[in-house]
C-alpha cells in the first residue's frame, strides 16, 4: 500500500490542502510550479486583473497541449501503420517468391 502524504500546493494566492500518494508529489508540485508561471506570463502579457480569467486561459493551455499530443501521437501511429503496411507487403512478396 502507498504511503499518503499531506502536502499543501499553492496556486493564484490560494493554499490547496491535499492527502496524496507518496510518488504523485513531484508531479503535482512541477504542475503547480507550471501552473503559477503561467499565471506570471499571462498576467504581464495581458492586462487580466480577474484571477479567474487568467486560470481560465491556463486550464485552456494546458487542455490544448494534451489534445494537440493526442492529435500529434495518432498522425504519428497512422504513419507507422502505413510504413508498417508496406513493409509487410514487401516481405509476403519477397517469401511468396
Amino acid at each position: 500500500m502507498s504511503e499518503k502524504l499531506k502536502i499543501k500546493l499553492s496556486i493564484a494566492n490560494r493554499v490547496y490542502p491535499l492527502t496524496i500518494d507518496a510518488k504523485q508529489e513531484e508531479g503535482l508540485r512541477k504542475a503547480a510550479k507550471n501552473i503559477e508561471a503561467m499565471i506570471r506570463q499571462f498576467e504581464q502579457s495581458y492586462s487580466v486583473r480577474d484571477k479567474q480569467d487568467v486560470l481560465a486561459m491556463c486550464a485552456l493551455q494546458f487542455a490544448s497541449q494534451v489534445e494537440q499530443k493526442t492529435i500529434d501521437k495518432e498522425s504519428n501511429n497512422e504513419v507507422v501503420e502505413s510504413k508498417l503496411d508496406a513493409l509487410n507487403q514487401l516481405l509476403e512478396t519477397h517469401l511468396g517468391s
